[in-house]
C-alpha cells in the first residue's frame, strides 16, 4: 500500500512504515517493531504503559513482540487492552521459559513438550485470543543467557512436534526459532520456520551465516540486543568510534545508527527495539530515516565483531 499514489510504505491505517516494509510470516509489516519486555517497568502505571503501546501504533508500528513471562503476564494483558481496537497488529510470542517471579531472575527454562503446550495456552488467555500469530521457540543453544541442563536438555524434534500440532489445531498461525544455531535452523526448515531471533547487533556479528541462510529462506531475522551491551561483558554500539562518527555525519544518535546499520545490513531484517519511555521510542522509530552512504556503510561494516556467546545467566 501506498500513500497518495507515492513509493512510501504506509500501515492498514495509512500512516508511514518506520524503516519501510517488511514482511513476516506473509503478513506485511514495519520493519522497525516493538519489542514489549520494557513495559513491566510500568507495571505501576499500567495507563501509562497502555498509552505507549497505542503511541507505538499511531507512530506506525504493527509488529510487536512479547512473551507470557515478561512481567509474569502484566505485558501480555497490557498488549491485549492497548490493541484491542488496532488493524492487522501482529504479536509475536515466545515459549521456551516461564516467570519465575521468586528465582534468582525472573524466569527460568520450560523447554519441554507439555511445558511449551501449556505456554501456548497460558499466551492465548493473557492476550484475549484464540490463535497466536507467531509463536517462537526460545532455544538455549546459542547466544548470551542461559543454558539448558539436566530434564530441560530437549530435542528440537520433539519441540517442533508439538508447535506443529497446535498449528495444525489452529492455536497458532506460524512458528519462528529464538536463540537457535544454523544447523538448528537447517533441521527445522521442513516445518516452515518464518522468523528467527538470535543475539545480533554490529558489534556482534557471530551468526552472519545464520543471516544468510534467513535471507536466501525467506526467513525474518529479529534481533535481540541490537545495541548489543544487555550485560556485563557484551560490547556496546555506542562504545564504537565509527558509530559516532556515523551519528555525526547523518545528524542522528549513536543508538539509532547501530539500528539503521541493521536494517541497511540484509533486506530481511526486521527490528523490536523496547522502551518505557514515549520519546525514546519516538527516537528508536526515527532510525528507520537515517541513510548511510556507501562510505559510511563500509566504515561500519569494518567495525570488528566481538562473540558476546560466552556471556551466561543462571
Amino acid at each position: 500500500m501506498t500513500s497518495n499514489g507515492t513509493s512510501i510504505p504506509v500501515t492498514a491505517d495509512g500512516i508511514p512504515r518506520p524503516g519501510g516494509a517488511g514482511s513476516l510470516a506473509g503478513r506485511t509489516v514495519s520493519r522497525i517493531g516493538y519489542g514489549a519486555m520494557q513495559l513491566e517497568r510500568l507495571r505501576t502505571d499500567r495507563a501509562e504503559a497502555v498509552a505507549l503501546v497505542r503511541r507505538a501504533v499511531e507512530l506506525g508500528v504493527d509488529h510487536f513482540d512479547t512473551a507470557q513471562f515478561y512481567g509474569d503476564g502484566f505485558v501480555n494483558e497490557v498488549l491485549r487492552e492497548a490493541l484491542a481496537a488496532t488493524r492487522d497488529a501482529v504479536v509475536v510470542t515466545k515459549v521456551g521459559a516461564t516467570p519465575d517471579p521468586g528465582g534468582p531472575l525472573p524466569l527460568r527454562l520450560a523447554q519441554r513438550p507439555e511445558e511449551l503446550r501449556a505456554s501456548v495456552e497460558d499466551n492465548l488467555r493473557s492476550l484475549g485470543t484464540d490463535r497466536l500469530a507467531v509463536v517462537n521457540l526460545r532455544r538455549a543453544d546459542t547466544g548470551p543467557g542461559l543454558r539448558a541442563e539436566g530434564d530441560q536438555v530437549v530435542g528440537l524434534d520433539d519441540q517442533l512436534a508439538v508447535l506443529t500440532a497446535l498449528r495444525d489445531q489452529g492455536s497458532i498461525g506460524a512458528i519462528g526459532l529464538s536463540s537457535v544455531t544454523a544447523d538448528g535452523l537447517r533441521r527445522a526448515l521442513p516445518a516452515g520456520i518464518v522468523c528467527v531471533q538470535n543475539s545480533y547487533s554490529l558489534v556482534s556479528r557471530d551468526d552472519e551465516d545464520l543471516l544468510r541462510l534467513c535471507t536466501d529462506e525467506g526467513i525474518a531475522w529479529v534481533p535481540y540486543f541490537p545495541l548489543g551491551g544487555a550485560f556485563p561483558g557484551m560490547p556496546k554500539v555506542s562504545d564504537e568510534p565509527a558509530v559516532h562518527a556515523a551519528a555525526r555525519e547523518l545528524g542522528g544518535t549513536p543508538a539509532q545508527v547501530g539500528l539503521a546499520w541493521l536494517l541497511h545490513h540484509a533486506p530481511n531484517v526486521l527490528l523490536i527495539p523496547g522502551t518505557a519511555d514515549a520519546g525514546h521510542l519516538a527516537d528508536n522509530l526515527a532510525a528507520g530515516g537515517l541513510a548511510p552512504d556507501g562510505e559510511g556503510l563500509a566504515a561500519l561494516d569494518a567495525v570488528p565483531s566481538r562473540s558476546a556467546d560466552d556471556v551466561r545467566l543462571g
